[in-house]
């Protein structure tokens, strides 16, 4: 029953995506141009006017994907089915390119990119074409056919900005994240966002630069951009956008972002000017293709901020030797989360408004009433949490004081995928340790009870700088101290050191950690994590309805009180329709979220008592007492490891078997190991999990 409610959504949602594709790929032809001028003028004699028929057409078909896509996840979680391994996905999975500017890109990536670029050129095209078939200067300006052409061509610029805008904010939603129908998780799909951001400037830069250059032609320019028609296009608008979309993506360049990180976090919610002013520039005609990514972001954002209330508190703290800390949180037991899943996290004491992401170190199938993250202390934001948990009390009551902690999230995949393989290859460095250590202790607990699917081998490569970073290993020492099972392997390379200990004296030299305890009375809420995402749909459904209610109303007030005694109907200024529209969609994104904080309320006040009532234990292994010999893990001192001769070896061992290589840590690692897989006769699969450094981890999924 279950395997047939899937298949079925998955044909509505194939459905529903060929149906929101096709409206892109027809938009610029003229014979759609003729259809959808006689089908707003019927529109028009109706309560749902041409912004109804807009919001029909162009926006609601990719909500109601959003929406039966909600519910696939949802039937898919509970069914907890994990993704059949097929050869013709695993080859396009495949690392094609691996390059140090380009980064790795797989077989999928190069053929979508493709098909992108292809789409755009088809639009450009199409409009071009038929704008130079007119051939109709512009009267006011004056201009010559060739200054007609160069016009015309800044103009279709904008389109294209438009539909990269359209998929810009698609990759970066979190509970709504519609990429996770496709196995694509939020870590990984930031990189499209930043693939369309830097696209979609570009174009809009060129549609800025092509109208600025044809009004300076004329010396028109001084009349032109501070006006703001009363119709039409709004030239103001459009220069106020463009201003804040760029100086959003200079903040975003990779030595801002790693080097002030301030700056590009609080320059970023200049999406709201972005946003508005894109509105009131392009007009709600054109609002209405970009507007379902707009849609579902607000409302994303919205349901999380309700999401991290109320805040709860620290349980726990462990400092580690390499300036690392291991913070525990109390969760909900009911709450359950695949391995590699992250959660961000915001320290009131450090800054009321930055969040940071990190990966969850612990596994719920073996913790059921906390959650457990580890941090370095890398960064501002890192360090002062570090120097927070780590500094000693003025007095002897403040010890256990609380440290209040707002979590959102844990976000992650629909299933535990690499549990289907026969053996895993896990290559991490430095602090890319961390979502190895959730994986380890969800195939420990596999193993324990007796699951029937989990890997037979595991392999596990650690580069590290110092012998005091082997210390974050200490989660899973329980893994590594068991030789009766005889599944796991080590093998540690420390490149900047030179020694000759074996791995049992570095992990009882460098394991023994600090613990530091919190007091929790003054706070009795859990991590809940994020809400039910059959609610999702509903309140996604509850929100379209909303809009178009409003829509309707405002069309009929227009129709009503604009009727003039002659019988024509005055005509509304397009910023007031943009205004109106921009109201619209506010309300009906309080009215969904009072639903949600509703909801959220009685969740927490429901799962309260039990919390209140339930004694945690936060105890963790301390490394005390490891046997020095540890023969069958190993340890090199002062060189890195060799990634051809390290497959080399574990393919000939796993002969016959299904091998995933997940790899996390440093750029040069990650594409160190896809090289090799690349290289090699074997065919692996690799999924590959790329750090922020400082702040935070990103994943980059692709098979080899």
């Amino acid at each position: 029953m279950a395997k047939a409610s899937l298949l079925i959504l998955k044909v509505l949602l194939t459905i529903l995506f060929s149906v929101w594709l096709s409206l892109w790929l027809l938009k610029p032809t003229r014979t759609w141009e003729k259809k959808w001028r006689e089908a707003e003028e019927k529109a028009m004699k109706t309560v749902f006017n041409y912004n109804g028929l807009s919001f029909a057409v162009y926006t609601f078909p990719f909500l109601a994907l959003a929406m039966v896509g909600f519910i696939y996840l949802e039937l898919k979680l509970r069914t907890n089915q994990m993704r059949p391994e097929r050869k013709l996905i695993s080859a396009l999975s495949n690392p094609i390119v691996v390059n140090r500017y380009l980064g790795i890109l797989t077989g999928t990536e190069i053929l979508l990119v493709f098909l992108f670029v292809t789409f755009l050129f088809w639009t450009f095209y199409a409009h071009i074409s038929n704008d130079f078939k007119k051939m109709m200067p512009t009267k006011s300006l004056k201009l010559s056919m060739w200054q007609y052409k160069v016009l015309k061509v800044a103009t279709r610029f904008g389109l294209l900005a438009e539909a990269c805008l359209a998929l810009l904010l698609l990759p970066i939603l979190r509970g709504m994240a519609i990429f996770r129908i496709l196995g694509v998780q939020f870590e990984v799909s930031v990189r499209y966002h930043i693939w369309l951001g830097t696209t979609m400037i570009t174009f809009a830069t060129l549609h800025g630069a092509g109208t600025f250059f044809t009004w300076g032609i004329k010396h028109h320019i001084q009349d032109e951009m501070w006006n703001w028609q009363p119709t039409g296009r709004i030239y103001l608008a459009g220069e106020i956008a463009l201003a804040a979309g760029l100086a959003i993506w200079i903040t975003s360049l990779p030595h801002i972002r790693r080097k002030h990180f301030e700056i590009f976090y609080y320059t970023h919610h200049l999406y709201v000017i972005f946003f508005t002013f894109f509105l009131f520039h392009a007009g709600d005609r054109h609002f209405y293709m970009v507007f379902p990514g707009i849609f579902l972001f607000v409302l994303d954002k919205f349901l999380r901020v309700i999401q991290s209330r109320p805040k709860t508190c620290i349980l726990s703290a462990r400092v580690f030797p390499c300036r690392a800390i291991e913070l525990t949180l109390p969760k909900d037991p009911k709450l359950t989360y695949t391995p590699a899943s992250i959660i961000f996290v915001k320290i009131p004491r450090i800054s009321e408004l930055q969040w940071h992401s990190f990966s969850i170190t612990s596994s719920s199938s073996v913790d059921h009433h906390t959650m457990s993250v580890i941090i370095k202390s890398e960064g501002w934001w890192t360090n002062a949490l570090y120097n927070l948990v780590s500094a000693k009390p003025d007095r002897e009551a403040d010890q256990r004081r609380c440290l209040p902690i707002a979590v959102e999230g844990p976000y992650g995949s629909a299933s535990a995928d690499f549990l289907r393989y026969d053996s895993l290859l896990l290559v991490a460095g430095g602090i890319g340790i961390t979502p190895f250590l959730s994986i380890l202790q969800e195939i420990a607990s596999a193993r324990s009870n007796g699951r029937r699917i989990h890997p037979k081998r595991v392999l596990l490569i650690y580069a590290v700088k110092k012998t005091q970073d082997v210390s974050l290993l200490n989660p899973v020492l329980a893994q590594l101290l068991n030789v009766e099972q005889n599944y796991l392997k080590l093998k540690v390379f420390v490149t900047r050191e030179f020694g000759n200990q074996t791995v049992g004296e570095v992990l009882n030299e460098v394991s023994q950690v600090k613990t530091i305890d919190f007091d929790t009375s003054t706070s009795k809420y859990a991590a809940y994590g994020v809400e039910n995402l059959l609610w999702m749909a509903a309140i996604v459904g509850l929100c379209s309805i909303i809009f178009l209610v409003l829509l309707i109303c405002f069309n009929w007030s227009t129709h009503f009180y604009g009727e003039m005694p002659s019988g024509r109907v005055m005509t509304v200024p397009s910023s007031t329709t943009d205004l109106f529209l921009l109201c619209s969609f506010v309300i009906a994104i309080i009215c969904s979220s009072l639903l949600a904080i509703v909801l959220r309320w009685k969740r927490a006040r429901k799962e309260l008592l039990s919390f209140s009532g339930t004694p945690i234990e936060t105890t963790k292994p301390t490394g005390v007492g490891i046997d020095n010999t540890l023969v069958e893990h190993e340890i090199h001192f002062g060189g890195r490891p060799d990634f051809r001769e390290v497959f080399c070896k574990f393919s000939n061992e796993t002969e016959g078997s299904s091998v995933g290589v997940f790899v996390c840590g440093p750029e040069s690692m990650k594409e160190s190991v896809a090289l090799t897989c690349k290289l090699s006769s074997r065919a692996f699969r690799v999924d590959s999990q790329k750090r922020k450094l400082s702040v935070s981890f990103h994943s980059l999924n692709f098979t080899l």
